[in-house]
């Protein structure tokens, strides 16, 4: 990669990853044996953002860099608030004589609101982000088991998954997740859960000793959701909490080449190749057999074709642009509603595919990461994708690059002598100030995995923006996955098949 300085203007934004390239250009073609399709008539760049602090884990071999370039020019800024509802309460004014009952008539009503706030309060809020774009109705209560709003998004972000796999659900009476006992668990509740949540079925389920005083236990009632038919209990025998994983993931194939550039089959299983109308465009994570992760910008709003999920094809267990396998097919392309092209801002998308992907030793999902998990600055991760290798070339790499980079402070991308402020929590960054490696155009929706300590891999980050490639002190900004992950499962729950 090339190493050259540069600072970011006086822009509010942050510029695109390709300051030498328009917007409007197409990303370099592949050379070869081979001719391939000629380039979509846009390119798509890349963004991140810093996790918490966790401690580094250890990682596989291999290195060599390649960096996303975007459509537009510059990262999304935070998007609009959810919506809320304003709900306003009219009195009328009450004769003299009876004045007394009507104070004690309002206050009884204000006893009942302030009892109805603490009691549903909670639920009632917690999902305004998933309600974007759905309709609810009045007084809808999250995770009762039903569904009431349109789209069912009252009810879609009611599971999670804490460290070592610990299950946790949310009920209409409990206000925090709360770990499962793990007494009267079944596979049929664990296929139920890991299904609700847009899996096939579960992989595996276990107990661990729970740490929580508080926790649900499995009901009598018969829910077609887990959080129907869980309720708040007293007691535990055994004290064992619900450990879940809905899929076999993150686990690869490890090159025994050190420092090496270029990736071997199966050694990132989950890495996709998004083809626009027969051109590899954006990179992407398979995250379960139905659905792929990748970035928002990849598909520009003012580019109808582009949004067109008929216009794109899903290449899962290559490393060659030259022996692409059958394609998959794209039914939905979900873009993050708060996305915002002008700063990159939530800058993430969901595919969902025609047909469950068939697993195989080079076609695996990367693991989605718990709810609860930090990712420390210096921690060393690995991007990968079929971009270029060096800013400003002439043409793409036809074959997968990988490079290691590491998760840099929030504070210091955010720092004057970086990105000046432009650092949303919804990104994370990943490099180096010196320069040297890093992700480029034709990266962009591309993951950014971490190792952890059970020896899975885990998708940290989606490749989204850069000041240039390379270039010193503009390390590479990833759309982080931790921030976004009640989006990603409430989409997954809502499109399951």
């Amino acid at each position: 990669m090339e190493d050259t300085h540069t600072q970011l203007q006086g822009d509010e934004n942050p510029p695109p990853y390709f300051l030498v390239v328009k917007p409007t250009e197409p990303p370099p073609p592949y050379v070869g044996p081979h001719p391939l399709p000629s380039s979509p008539p846009f390119e798509p760049f890349y963004i991140s953002q810093c996790f918490p602090q966790m401690p580094p884990p250890n990682i596989p071999p291999s290195a060599a860099g390649t960096s996303p370039h975007g459509s537009q020019t510059a990262p999304p800024p935070s998007a609009a608030p959810p919506l809320t509802r304003l709900v306003v309460t009219r009195r009328k004014r009450a004769r003299c004589y009876g004045c007394s009952v009507g104070t004690l008539l309002v206050l009884v009503l204000i006893g009942i609101v302030v009892w109805l706030g603490v009691r549903y309060g909670p639920l009632l809020l917690s999902h305004g982000t998933n309600k974007v774009g759905d309709t609810c109705p009045p007084m809808t209560v999250n995770c009762d088991g039903h569904a009431d709003c349109t789209q069912g998004s009252d009810e879609t972000d009611c599971v999670r998954f804490g460290a070592g796999n610990e299950l946790l659900v949310l009920t209409s009476n409990s206000s925090v997740y709360l770990p499962v006992c793990s007494t009267g668990w079944s596979q049929s509740l664990a296929d139920q859960t890991c299904q609700q949540l847009g899996f096939r079925g579960s992989y595996k389920y276990g107990s661990m000793t729970m740490t929580s005083s508080s926790f649900l236990s499995v009901s009598n009632q018969s829910a077609g959701t887990i959080q129907g038919n869980v309720k708040v209990s007293s007691s535990c025998p055994g004290q064992g909490a619900t450990t879940l994983q809905c899929t076999s993931c993150g686990d690869a194939y490890t090159s025994k080449i050190i420092g090496g550039t270029v990736a071997e089959l199966g050694q990132w299983p989950w890495q996709a190749s998004l083809h626009f109308q027969g051109s590899h465009t954006c990179g992407g994570s398979l995250v379960a057999q139905d659905f792929v992760v990748t970035a928002a910008h990849c598909f520009p709003k003012d580019s109808a074709s582009a949004q067109l999920p008929s216009n794109w094809l899903v290449y899962l267990g290559t490393v060659s642009q030259y022996t692409l396998p059958p394609p998959l097919y794209v039914t939905k392309i979900s873009i993050h509603e708060q996305y915002d092209p002008k700063t990159n801002n939530y800058d993430i998308a969901l595919l969902k595919l025609a047909r469950p992907v068939t697993m195989t030793n080079v076609i695996k999902p990367v693991c989605l990461p718990a709810f609860d998990t930090l990712v420390s600055a210096g921690t060393q991760c690995w991007t990968t994708g079929f971009g270029t290798t060096q800013e400003g070339a002439a043409h793409a790499s036809p074959i997968l690059m990988q490079v290691a980079v590491n998760i840099i402070d929030l504070s210091v991308c955010n720092s004057a002598e970086v990105y000046s402020g432009l650092i949303t929590p919804n990104m994370l960054c990943a490099g180096y100030l010196t320069g040297g490696r890093d992700s480029c155009q034709g990266d962009s929706g591309g993951p950014l995995v971490c190792q952890e300590s059970d020896g899975r891999w885990y998708l940290t980050g989606i490749t989204s923006w850069g000041d240039g490639c390379g270039r010193e002190d503009s390390p590479g900004v990833y759309s982080n996955v931790h921030s976004l992950l009640a989006w990603l499962y409430s989409k997954m729950a809502q499109q399951r098949p």
